[in-house]
Formats: structure tokens, sequence, C-alpha cells
């Protein structure tokens, strides 16, 4: 179900879909993914409400997706034997996502 966030980045309210709550002792911490920015953020759970009416049948502008076959490389670095060889890694880094989000603009 997509609700409407404020965003306090943005500073705006968005369409957003929850992908976790985190509950603390003064309330809840949503986060969610901005369906019509293709960004990730946390929301108060005061700060949250129920989209009604035609506005929930608004096309999305973002979509989430992957890239086929496309798996994260890093450098590894053996400073013993003063070597450096591409291979898999678990996560991008932040470098790797800067370029490709460059490439993309």
């Amino acid at each position: 179900q997509v609700y409407v966030v404020f965003s306090e980045e943005l500073q705006c309210w968005c369409r957003a879909l929850v992908e976790s709550v985190r509950r603390w002792a003064d309330g809840c911490q949503l986060r969610c993914f901005l369906v019509d920015y293709a960004k990730y953020c946390s929301v108060a759970s005061e700060n949250i409400r129920v989209l009604v009416g035609a506005f929930a049948k608004i096309p999305y502008r973002a979509k989430k997706c992957r890239l086929h076959c496309t798996k994260p490389l890093t450098l590894h670095i053996d400073y013993c034997e003063n070597t450096a060889k591409i291979g898999p890694a678990k996560r991008w880094d932040s470098a790797a996502i800067q370029h490709f989000r460059k490439l993309l603009e």
C-alpha cells in the first residue's frame, strides 16, 4: 500500500512505500521508498498519512530495479605481496554508486 509521508530532506509530502518499521521508546521510525523520487528515507510515525482519492491511481515516477547479472566488484590490495586485484564484493562501494549515478545523468 502506498502512503504519504513528510520528507525532512525534501521538505514536502511524498508518496512512499513502507519498507520496514523500527520501534523506539518514544514511537516508531519507518524506512520508506519515495516512489516519485527513487530515494529511501526514514520518517517518524507521526509524519505518515493514508493516501486517498485520485492520487492513489497516478503511476509512480520511479521504479525499483536491479542490473541484470551485474555483481559488485572491489579492489583487493595485498600489502604483503604488493599486489592489487579486482575481485567480488558483498556490496557496491560509494565510489561505484557515484560513478553509476553520473552515468545516468
